[in-house]
């Protein structure tokens, strides 16, 4: 009799299991039976589909919330890197309207070092890692969730360039022509600024910033650095000549002369501009001295602006700045 029974509840445990298994593939086949709607170029799954009413997108890179926003698709979690914080939904002041009514989970910057447990309970359709780190393990890992776009491979640490990152996650979301649209924009917009200034033609110039007791400045692969290169202006030398990684040079106190460009803008990271402006060495700079230089607030909306590198954010930056620098220039 007991054997029997002990027989028994090991049937019904294995029919249990059979029952459970059956339901984890139903809802996996439910998933990956939804319309297909883009693709990424990396990894093992390269189609995207959408698992519900609309895709579930969850934006980890820099900026790729809000690029994902202006192409009308809405994340349901942005990893908040430039700390716009849950007031703004993760993304700048003038993108946070497209949200509307909706807000997404935002995620606190913590570093590189993402949070995969509550990603899969995100349940997203489409992760986009675009303008990120491109460390092959965080890759994998996310590919464990769901497809993953990205920079292509050799892409320095978070210096995808805006028009390649609008480009990559249009085609993700199965928005390619609306990302052509959102660059075009941007870059007729930048044309236009340049033909209206050709003073800007040919002069040196330095995005710098300080940074606790040390500087640095943007080079290629940032927005702060090619959208002026864009606007005709020329890199300057010596920071061509300083060893670096990515998107920005580290410059010695010693070698701060590198920042004397025939036209700057500099600002801070983490620090009041105060520190700046009180900045001995800086200071000392002819093209601080003979106000040649922009010194910006972290937070002016220039800075954050190009900071955040979108087609919009741009747009609206070069609108901005473009006069300011004019004043500079036409002297």
């Amino acid at each position: 009799m007991v054997r029997s029974r002990t027989r028994l509840l090991a049937v019904c445990a294995a029919l249990a299991a059979v029952v459970m298994v059956a339901a984890g593939c139903s809802s996996s086949s439910e998933k990956s039976d939804g319309e297909v709607v883009g693709s990424v170029d990396r990894g093992p799954t390269t189609e995207v589909r959408e698992s519900g009413d609309g895709l579930r997108v969850v934006a980890l890179g820099w900026s790729d919330g809000e690029i994902a926003l202006s192409l009308g698709v809405k994340p349901v979690a942005i990893y908040d890197w430039m700390g716009f914080g849950e007031e703004n939904k993760g993304v700048g002041s003038w993108a946070a309207d497209k949200f509307g009514d909706d807000s997404p989970t935002v995620i606190k910057n913590a570093g590189t070092t993402y949070n995969y447990e509550q990603i899969e309970l995100l349940e997203p359709d489409l992760i986009l890692n675009v303008r990120a780190s491109g460390d092959s393990k965080v890759f994998d890992r996310l590919s464990q969730i769901a497809p993953v776009a990205s920079a292509p491979e050799g892409t320095p640490d978070f210096a995808v360039n805006w028009r390649k990152q609008t480009e990559v996650i249009g085609k993700a979301l199965g928005k390619t022509e609306e990302a052509k649209t959102a660059v075009a924009d941007t870059d007729s917009k930048i044309t236009e600024a340049k033909n209206a200034n050709p003073s800007f033609a040919g002069k040196t110039f330095v995005y710098g910033a300080k940074f606790g007791d040390a500087y640095g400045a943007y080079i290629p692969g940032d927005a702060r650095f090619d959208v002026f290169s864009e606007l005709g202006f020329a890199p300057y030398k010596p920071v061509e000549d300083l060893k670096t990684s990515g998107f920005f040079v580290n410059v010695p106190a010693e070698k701060v002369t590198a920042l004397d460009s025939q036209a700057a803008v500099l600002t801070t990271i983490s620090k009041p501009l105060s520190d700046l402006t009180s900045d001995r060495l800086i200071n000392s700079l002819p093209v601080v001295r003979d106000k040649r230089a922009l010194l910006l607030d972290e937070n002016d909306p220039i800075n954050q602006g190009l900071a955040a590198g979108t087609p919009q954010s741009i747009a609206i930056a070069v609108g901005d700045v473009t006069p300011k620098l004019a004043a500079i220039t036409d002297r």
